[in-house]
């Protein structure tokens, strides 16, 4: 029996007892490789020493200030590094307890930006479907998740989306990477015509789609031809890095390898590794000097924001990844990575597409790989994988409704930072044996 509601009341969960490193172990001793970070949040594992010391550090310090009366050295010292290490044009940081309260935030930075502006009609958010921007009401109305959004829709404010840059699902037969970039990004174009170029508040994307639909990267100059979209009507882009960035796809922030900078950015997952709850909106000095020539008052806060155990743990995180060169692990891993998948499962029935950067990989399941039939989703075949792999003593992240939100499977590894080509071999090896072992189960 158990006192908690847990995500599923049919399904008790393991109790994990202990972690370190890549290995979690449960209360009747099997042990188990974290290949998916839990949700691509442990990017140094479980137990580092240097973060456990920081936590005690700071708990011996002072454990928790309101920031309607205090700032913190912890949390004054993150603000700093964050910067220091943001993209062009970023200025100051906003600190919240995870990635839905970022995006939250970020909104409504993005209406507060237009308000002080006098542009009070700018109202209208766009945003691209098979994307997730988190649970809270307003980032869920931002993601395009169909499944977490279908039952709570009369509850969600209205938003509007556009087709993904998704190349394995969307490129024509034939359509080069630069003509599929510049359809693609034209949808944006086509929706602020349509509703009005004065009255789009912001486009929100991420740069390497996550969860929904797997490991997702964009084609050619997509995100390129956005920002200058973006620009050219006034409208903010805020990019969500919040599963992709702080270094999971080999540099620290995603957007980098798109040549942009965007005007809000939300992190958090990989910012604190999971030791303690922590995200970020990153925002550009416009947005920052409009409010403070303005109102001078972001009019929102969270009890826990700035929190400087969190604070002190991330600051923790990213010391590490910058002073043992994490980042190019993740690049010569990710490689590693991408050639044993292509080993196991480049000629697979039915593995359409292996795609992905750096520590940030999936495979999607496919029926038939000629024509990428997806499954029948009444096989679940997402979930039976997760619980074979269970069994293999392996944790990854699949995910049904890959292609509209009904139909599809994938598979999305996310290893942490610290892994080593033993354990790529292993991880691989593992989940072979799991995706056919569960596509047995189906036959």
């Amino acid at each position: 029996m158990t006192h908690l509601l847990h995500r599923s009341t049919r399904l008790q969960p393991r109790r994990a007892v202990a972690a370190s490193g890549l290995t979690i172990t449960d209360s009747e001793g099997r042990d188990y490789i974290d290949a998916c970070g839990g949700a691509a949040v442990s990017c140094l594992g479980h137990g580092h020493p240097d973060v456990i010391a920081a936590l005690h550090a700071q708990a011996d310090s002072i454990a928790y200030a309101h920031t309607g009366f205090f700032t913190t050295e912890a949390a004054e010292r993150l603000g700093d590094r964050l910067v220091a290490d943001a993209p062009e044009g970023i200025g100051h940081a906003y600190l919240v307890s995870g990635g839905s309260e970022a995006v939250e935030a970020a909104l409504k930075l993005a209406r507060q930006y237009a308000t002080e502006r006098g542009e009070e009609g700018r109202r209208h958010v766009i945003a691209r479907r098979q994307s997730y921007h988190g649970n809270t009401l307003g980032a869920l109305a931002a993601g395009g998740n169909e499944w977490r959004r279908a039952q709570f829709r009369p509850l969600l404010m209205e938003t509007h989306h556009i087709a993904p840059c998704f190349a394995y699902r969307e490129q024509r037969e034939a359509e080069s990477d630069a003509d599929y970039a510049a359809r693609a990004a034209g949808e944006l174009e086509t929706k602020i015509r349509e509703l009005g170029p004065e009255s789009v508040l912001a486009f929100v994307a991420e740069p390497v789609v996550g969860a929904t639909a797997g490991a997702v990267p964009p084609v050619g100059d997509y995100f390129k031809r956005i920002r200058e979209i973006c620009d050219r009507h006034g409208v903010l882009l805020i990019l969500d890095e919040v599963m992709c960035g702080m270094g999971r796809t080999g540099t620290l922030h995603a957007c980098e390898q798109e040549g942009i900078s965007p005007d809000l950015m939300t992190v958090a997952k990989g910012l604190g590794g999971g030791y303690q709850p922590i995200g970020a909106v990153l925002l550009s000095e416009k947005i920052y000097d409009a409010i403070s020539t303005g109102s001078g008052f972001f009019q929102h806060g969270h009890t826990y924001m700035g929190h400087p155990m969190a604070a002190a743990a991330a600051l923790a995180v990213q010391e590490v990844i910058a002073r043992d060169d994490l980042l190019a692990n993740v690049r010569e891993m990710g490689a590693h990575l991408r050639e044993r998948l292509t080993g196991a499962f480049g000629s697979h029935p039915h593995v359409g597409d292996i795609r992905g950067r750096g520590l940030f990989q999936a495979i999607e399941m496919v029926a038939d790989r000629e024509s990428k039939a997806p499954f029948d989703p009444a096989q679940k075949l997402h979930a039976r994988i997760k619980a074979v792999a269970m069994e293999e003593g392996l944790m990854v992240y699949p995910m049904g409704g890959t292609i509209d939100g009904a139909r599809g499977d994938h598979v999305l590894l996310a290893p942490p930072f610290i892994v080593e080509r033993a354990d790529i071999d292993r991880i691989v090896e593992r989940l072979a044996r799991a995706v056919d072992r569960a596509l047995g189960e189906i036959a």
